[in-house]
């Protein structure tokens, strides 16, 4: 996911990239330090429970942290935002911020963020929304959609507004576009870590992504990042559970030259570890894969038809295991193949886990 105009990926580096504002006060049930952050993570969270107005997780929820993709929210809000009383999109316009919306497609962004105006896009919804910590990006940047700064509790305020303030065919639209999010994003990158690896039915996702030189598994080429200052970024928003009960919004940063994968897997464990109320976890057991290039396949052999392929050293939800073609890769080898869930085919067992050959107490498929 560029963070930029013109394929351009940068990372802000140190304090360029976290503009420190004061952590809120955590309100009862609210404990930051039940807030399970892996090492080396630098990580902002809010969790808020629509039913009943608190929220059940807040972590650094003030905290800026550059928005990579999750400011396309602010650009498709922009852009409809006096387009009542039909909010009519043309044709070409609908395509365009279909693809943005459910596979992150850089280049429409760029399109709207020049079209509309740039960090004026910014400077009119901060207003409009009641976002206290959102900012358009350094002068030195203006261009650069990406930069934009962003919040925790400040992406809490825009689901909010989707949710509960915005117009009916405004809500429709954005919200059918983010329940429809694409597991590849039209840059190659696999975007369904945290929410979407977490939790079963019904969610919807914006997520974003900037800094990783190397592609995240899906079958289009990734372009490789132009610059790397120093933090690579991963984030994941959206909503979970009936009626969008929870809003979840979760900011990170990774240490220079973090793996794709790893950084997917750290946030995803972040995320598995988040009171959620109402969110239904998808079910099965986890478990780290090895090697660079595993393929997901619809049957337990090589003759199956690929699938997608992981992004290198992921864990991976395992729900049952089924005998197939026997795999050899010394120093294991196994007739045993994983079945994923979320990808909806078999890996086989020599790249899962580092125990036996079957997995231990998962089930056979039936």
């Amino acid at each position: 996911m560029g963070l930029l105009r013109g394929g351009l990926s940068m990372a802000l580096a140190g304090s360029s990239v976290l503009l420190a504002a004061a952590m809120n006060s955590l309100p009862a049930g609210a404990d930051a330090e039940a807030v399970d952050v892996p090492p080396g993570v630098t990580a902002g969270v809010a969790v808020f429970d629509r039913r009943t107005g608190t929220f059940t997780e807040r972590l650094n929820p003030d905290l800026q942290f550059r928005s990579a993709s999750v400011v396309k929210l602010l650009i498709v809000l922009d852009y409809l935002w006096n387009r009542a009383p039909a909010y009519d999109i043309p044709v070409a316009d609908r395509a365009r911020l279909d693809v943005m919306l459910q596979s992150s497609d850089d280049s429409a962004a760029s399109y709207y963020w020049d079209t509309l105006g740039g960090g004026d896009i910014i400077d009119r919804m901060v207003p409009r929304l009641g976002l206290t910590h959102t900012a358009r990006p350094p002068a030195s940047h203006p261009g650069f959609w990406g930069y934009v700064a962003i919040t925790p509790a400040d992406t809490v305020r825009i689901y909010r507004y989707l949710l509960d303030r915005a117009p009916a065919p405004v809500r429709q639209y954005v919200m059918g576009n983010l329940y429809q999010a694409t597991r590849c994003g039209t840059d190659g990158f696999d975007q369904y870590f945290g929410i979407a690896s977490v939790f079963d039915l019904a969610y919807s996702v914006k997520q974003g992504w900037s800094g990783f030189q190397n592609s995240g598994g899906c079958a289009i080429p990734g372009k490789a990042a132009g610059v790397d200052l120093v933090q690579e970024a991963l984030h994941t928003t959206g909503t979970v559970g009936t009626d969008d009960r929870s809003i979840i919004a979760v900011y990170t940063l990774h240490p220079d030259g973090t793996p794709y994968g790893k950084a997917y897997t750290d946030l995803t464990r972040l995320t598995r570890g988040l009171n959620v109320p109402g969110g239904i976890r998808a079910p099965g057991s986890w478990h780290t894969t090895y090697g660079a290039g595993v393929r997901v396949r619809t049957a337990p052999n090589t003759s199956g038809e690929v699938l997608g392929t992981l992004p290198s050293g992921v864990d991976v939800l395992v729900s049952c295991q089924k005998r197939g073609q026997v795999i050899s890769a010394p120093p294991r080898t196994s007739e045993w193949w994983a079945y994923l869930p979320k990808y909806g085919g078999y890996v086989t067992n020599v790249y899962v886990g580092s125990g036996p050959a079957k997995l231990p107490g998962v089930p056979d498929c039936q």
